[in-house]
């Protein structure tokens, strides 16, 4: 099945991507806005995420109620988000129904009501959200790892901090959403059973009268220290390692990718089988390429036991470092397969595509079709991934640990 990748940009910056997939019958579509943790000042640190909590209770001629019911009736399933670089409202629904699941979307992103009366309903939620986040002790030390790995703002917590999330002022919301919900650099990510020439009308007329602005600049600051530890009463320690890598829209990336691939995709992944399966030393590891939209890295993960966290820690830096010493033919062959079984996947969500549609915009300009994806992963080589493995050595080791004892970490990682 190929896919024609089509898009639009309206008058106002609005881009409009869309990949019509017609053996489906559902369609889906994701918004990115441009509205990202990244943006939100130092002193009020969790804005964004406080505001799409609260951008949500009600819109247009809808109570917060009359939202959620009107998009239930409709079928619609959705999820609203926050990352760094965006505030992200996702929708699923039947094919049919797009246009009318569109509508309410439009007066979500252009006329929230924002209540003040509801603020301190929304604020339970965000400290709800970051008492999870207490409680989830691998999320936890992963969040200190990215603020090691990127500098500031870029390795923030969306969700900000108990002290932060307790000051901001109704106010606050309203200036954060007038700056940021904006349509120029907004992107509209849509897949399924579409037809092109009726969305794209739809969408302009709904969104001709939304006005473009001036972005918040954003200050860069410093990175933190090279190895910190969080000190928990517990029986289990939680690793996270990184080091700098190429971002998603870097020609290599997918070299990086493939070698990270060998190294944690799957239960014959070189971390699976020498960390856990091996030595015994861990219930879970794994690592994964982070990108941003110009910086990247490898970030690896391992839950192991107090006894066991420094011999953990000492083979995970150690299969990190082999892997520069190249990969193999069957290691390769073995990615390629679940790769490829993972796009096969793709192909039948309109929801997964719609995200990606979106984020591929985002990062590239452009949208890789699962068809040219497909075709760079058959043309990795082990030559090719072990050419690109010789030039990244691992280097600017960050590492976080949290449990009962700090950790030692090897001379130049921090």
């Amino acid at each position: 099945m190929s896919n024609t990748i089509l898009s639009h940009q309206f008058d106002n910056g609005l881009v409009l991507v869309a990949e019509p997939m017609q053996w489906l019958e559902s369609a889906a579509f994701t918004w990115l806005l441009p509205a990202g943790a990244m943006r939100d000042p130092a002193d009020q640190l969790g804005l964004s995420n406080f505001t799409c909590e609260m951008v949500q209770r009600g819109c247009g001629s809808r109570s917060s109620r009359d939202f959620i019911k009107d998009l239930e009736t409709l079928g619609v399933s959705k999820s609203a988000s926050v990352s760094i670089s965006h505030t992200s409202y996702a929708a699923a629904m039947p094919a049919k129904q797009i246009h009318a699941a569109l509508d309410i979307y439009a007066d979500l992103i252009c006329r929230p009501h924002l209540p003040g009366d509801q603020l301190e309903e929304g604020r339970l939620v965000c400290r709800q959200e970051l008492r999870a986040i207490e409680d989830d002790l691998a999320q936890k030390v992963m969040q200190s790892l990215r603020r090691q790995q990127y500098a500031s703002p870029y390795g923030r917590n969306s969700q900000g901090t108990q002290q932060s999330v307790e000051q901001i002022t109704a106010d606050q919301i309203q200036q954060h959403y007038q700056a940021c919900y904006r349509p120029n650099h907004a992107i509209l990510g849509v897949a399924g059973k579409i037809e092109w020439e009726s969305l794209r009308e739809h969408v302009g007329n709904l969104f001709a009268d939304w006005q473009p602005a001036d972005l918040p600049a954003i200050d860069e600051g410093e990175r933190e220290t090279g190895y910190i530890h969080l000190p928990e009463s517990s029986v289990q320690t939680h690793i996270g390692v990184s080091y700098p890598s190429v971002p998603y829209s870097n020609p290599d990336y997918f070299q990086a990718r493939g070698a990270v691939g060998v190294l944690s995709d799957g239960m014959s992944s070189r971390l699976f089988t020498e960390v856990r399966e091996n030595r015994g030393l861990c219930y879970t590891v794994y690592a994964s390429c982070h990108t941003l939209r110009d910086r990247g890295s490898i970030m690896a993960y391992a839950g192991t036991t107090t006894e066991r966290a420094q011999e953990t820690l000492d083979v995970m830096i150690a299969e990190l470092l082999r892997l520069s010493e190249g990969i193999h033919d069957e290691e390769l062959q073995r990615l390629k397969a679940r790769v490829k079984s993972a796009l096969i996947m793709h192909q039948e969500s309109s929801t997964a595509r719609s995200g990606a549609i979106a984020a591929d915009w985002y990062h590239l300009g452009h949208v890789r079709s699962i068809e040219e994806i497909g075709a760079i992963i058959d043309q990795l080589t082990c030559k090719s991934i072990n050419a690109y493995l010789a030039g990244h050595r691992p280097h600017d080791l960050r590492v976080a640990t949290l449990g009962e004892h700090a950790l030692e970490v090897p001379l130049g990682i921090s």
